[in-house]
C-alpha cells in the first residue's frame, strides 16, 4: 500500500494565523476552568479547547498552551479538574482567563478537593478529577489525555459558552421541542 502523499511540506503555513482565529471564534463551546494542586502549587486555568475522547474508559482532551504561566504547575502535578461553568460564572472565567494573581482566582469561589487533590469548584454543573496520563505537543500547546477517576455532578441548570468572543447562556430549551 502507498502513503498518501502532501501536496505541501510540513511547516508550510497553509492559513493565516488571523484568520483562523477569526473563524475559531465562531465555533462555540461550554466554558470550565482546570485546575490542579500537588508539588508545583495550586494553579488554574479558563479553558474551552476540552472534549470527551472515550468512556472506556472515561477520558477528556484537554489542550494547555505552553507558554502559559500554569504551565510547569500542570505538568509537574499531573493531575487536574475540569469544572464546567453555568453562567454565574462569567467573572470567575475572566479571573482565570486573565493576568490575575493565582491566589486571588481561587478566593473568588468555594472549592472542594477532589481525590487527587486538585481544586473542584463548588457549584460547577460538573467536575472531572483526573490524572494526566500523556500528552502531545502541538503548534504552541500540549494535548493533554486525562483519565477520569471521579466525576462530580451538580444541579442541573444553564450552561456557559463562548461564541464571537463573548459569553452566552446555553439553555435547556432544545431545537426540537417545538
Amino acid at each position: 500500500m502507498n502513503a498518501i502523499q502532501p501536496h505541501f511540506q510540513p511547516g508550510d503555513q497553509v492559513v493565516d494565523r488571523d484568520l483562523f482565529r477569526n473563524a475559531m471564534a465562531s465555533v462555540g463551546a461550554a466554558v470550565h476552568i482546570v485546575t490542579t494542586d500537588g508539588v508545583a502549587g495550586r494553579a488554574g486555568f479558563a479553558a474551552t479547547a476540552m472534549c470527551s475522547v472515550s468512556d472506556t474508559p472515561p477520558t477528556l482532551l484537554v489542550c494547555l498552551n505552553r507558554s502559559s504561566s500554569v504551565y510547569d504547575a500542570f505538568r509537574s502535578n499531573g493531575v487536574l479538574t475540569v469544572n464546567t461553568l453555568n453562567p454565574s460564572h462569567v467573572n470567575l472565567s475572566g479571573l482565570f482567563g486573565g493576568k490575575t494573581p493565582m491566589e486571588d482566582r481561587f478566593a473568588g469561589a468555594d472549592w472542594l478537593e477532589g481525590v487527587t487533590g486538585a481544586p473542584a469548584l463548588a457549584d460547577a454543573i460538573a467536575s472531572f478529577d483526573c490524572i494526566i496520563d500523556s500528552h502531545v505537543a502541538s503548534g504552541t500547546h500540549d494535548v493533554l489525555l486525562c483519565r477520569v477517576l471521579m466525576v462530580r455532578q451538580g444541579e442541573a441548570g444553564d450552561g456557559l459558552a463562548y461564541h464571537q468572543r463573548r459569553y452566552h447562556r446555553l439553555g435547556q430549551t432544545s431545537l426540537l421541542d417545538g
